[in-house]
């Protein structure tokens, strides 16, 4: 007898191959399973080539489906000491919190938080030291992004949002101030005053995205309508728009931003610094005559990845919110990163106590430092594990000198934004390429076992049904 006679069908080698490839690819989620340390952090330094002038907060958005939170991505306050330290983590869901949002610094050293919860948005001010709410007030509007304490700490300047109207059939998209000692608006503005349902985005739904108001003189309020492209400024008393930067669906100006910061040159040019999200970039617009000219453009896509706040530091530098990279980086106006913190998941807002709340710092033009600049001195690591080399890098690298490294680096941008959402907080991000191609393998697997027994599954099914 030939000894090749006492070897299994050709088939069955197959399958036997199949299955051993896929084992070898679900091993190193196996491992990752077993050796995960449930007590380490997913927060984690960067690059920091100096300390930071003091602790930074940082709100985290956090992961939730249908209004239900993931406990193991939670919304939460992060604060980080100097050198990347992480000095305490405020964790939301042990409150209801789906997402965190605005968090501003108070006067008295406390911190004022934006929250949203089932059937609404909670406010209050949180002592950071007990984690104990000195006040908190529920308002009954949808997703806010950013409410502000004005007037002396007795007003809320409220941005509300996804406020469409079914009985009336009109969109209440509006700013307004609460007074937190009547207990009721005092004063409020609707975007229908100023602009048509067509412009924007769902006039039924998700119309304008006014996510950040500002007060920046007295009857004098910045509004953020993402889905207009434009940052506006109304005047309180005479509900006028009195100034305007940007233009719906000129990307070139503005493209779906978050969080402008109005500031003033020393010779008192208006000036906004504007996350400018959907460009995956930084970019400061300075006010001459009528025109907005661009003083300052920081980052692209193959460095930021949906940005969503900058704030100009006393120092001059810039602290930058990059979401969907998950971090938060200091850079200097040449955009050298001096700190960097990764914060998963999906961070929102950042604000370096001591500095005040939002922009105190000079603008570009003050520093002479008008220009383009790149974002360097990252350490690039993965979201989630802190490991070093993250997939737009990995790709970038591979890629380098040939016509496909711009396009690899943005489908591995893509692969850094949307995999720590859906990657579990055990398995590696290694561990989690190689399962999805053992699913893959499995998926083909199947398929190729319907195809080469569909006579005999057809003549089963055929005998069955008689």
């Amino acid at each position: 007898m030939d000894w090749t006679d006492r070897l299994p069908p050709r088939d069955w080698l197959t399958r036997g191959v199949v299955l051993l490839l896929v084992v070898a690819l679900l091993t190193p989620s196996v491992v990752s399973a077993i050796t995960y340390d449930r007590e380490a952090s997913n927060l984690k330094p960067g690059t920091i080539e100096q300390p930071a002038n003091g602790t930074t907060i940082i709100s985290v958005q956090g992961y939730h489906f249908q209004g239900q939170g993931n406990k193991k991505k939670p919304a939460r306050l992060v604060a980080v000491g100097p050198k990347g330290g992480v000095k305490w983590v405020y964790n939301g869901s042990k409150e209801g919190a789906t997402w965190f949002y605005d968090v501003d610094p108070l006067p008295n050293g406390n911190l004022l938080v934006v929250s949203t919860q089932r059937g609404g948005t909670l406010v209050y001010e949180m002592n950071p030291k007990t984690k104990e709410k000195v006040w908190k007030k529920f308002l009954p509007i949808h997703d806010t992004h950013d409410i502000d304490l004005i007037n002396n700490g007795t007003q809320l300047l409220v941005g509300n949002m996804r406020n469409y109207n079914e009985t009336t059939g009109k969109n209440d998209d509006r700013v307004y101030v609460y007074d937190l000692e009547t207990d009721e608006i005092v004063w409020q503005w609707h975007l229908r005053n100023y602009y048509d349902k067509g412009a924007g985005g769902d006039y039924t739904n998700d119309w304008t995205h006014l996510n950040n108001v500002q007060k920046i003189a007295d009857g004098k309020y910045a509004l953020d309508p993402r889905n207009m492209d434009e940052v506006i400024i109304v005047d309180r008393n005479t509900g006028e728009v009195t100034t305007k930067l940007g233009e719906d669906d000129n990307h070139d100006i503005l493209n779906e931003q978050h969080n402008p910061d109005y500031l003033e040159s020393e010779s008192g040019k208006p000036t906004f610094l504007v996350a400018d999200s959907e460009n995956n970039r930084i970019v400061e617009y300075e006010k001459n005559g009528n025109d907005w000219n661009r003083t300052w453009e920081l980052g692209s896509s193959g460095t930021l990845t949906w940005p969503r706040d900058a704030d100009r530091l006393p120092n001059g530098n810039t602290l930058v919110v990059d979401s969907s990279d998950h971090r938060v980086i200091e850079v200097t106006p040449e955009g050298e990163i001096v700190w960097e913190f990764y914060s998963p998941w999906l961070p929102y807002d950042a604000e370096r106590i001591g500095t005040g709340d939002e922009s105190n710092g000079p603008t570009i033009a003050d520093q002479n430092a008008q220009g383009q600049y790149a974002i360097t001195g990252s350490a690039n690591l993965d979201p989630g594990t802190g490991k070093s080399l993250r997939m737009s890098v990995f790709l970038s690298n591979a890629f380098a000198g040939t016509s496909m490294q711009d396009t690899m680096r943005h489908y591995g941008a893509r692969w850094d934004q949307v995999t720590p959402f859906i990657r579990p907080v055990w398995m590696s991000e290694y561990a989690f390429i190689a399962a999805i191609f053992a699913i893959l393998l499995l998926i083909f697997w199947l398929i190729g076992e319907l195809v080469y027994q569909r006579k005999r599954i057809y003549d089963g099914v055929k005998y069955r049904l008689g």
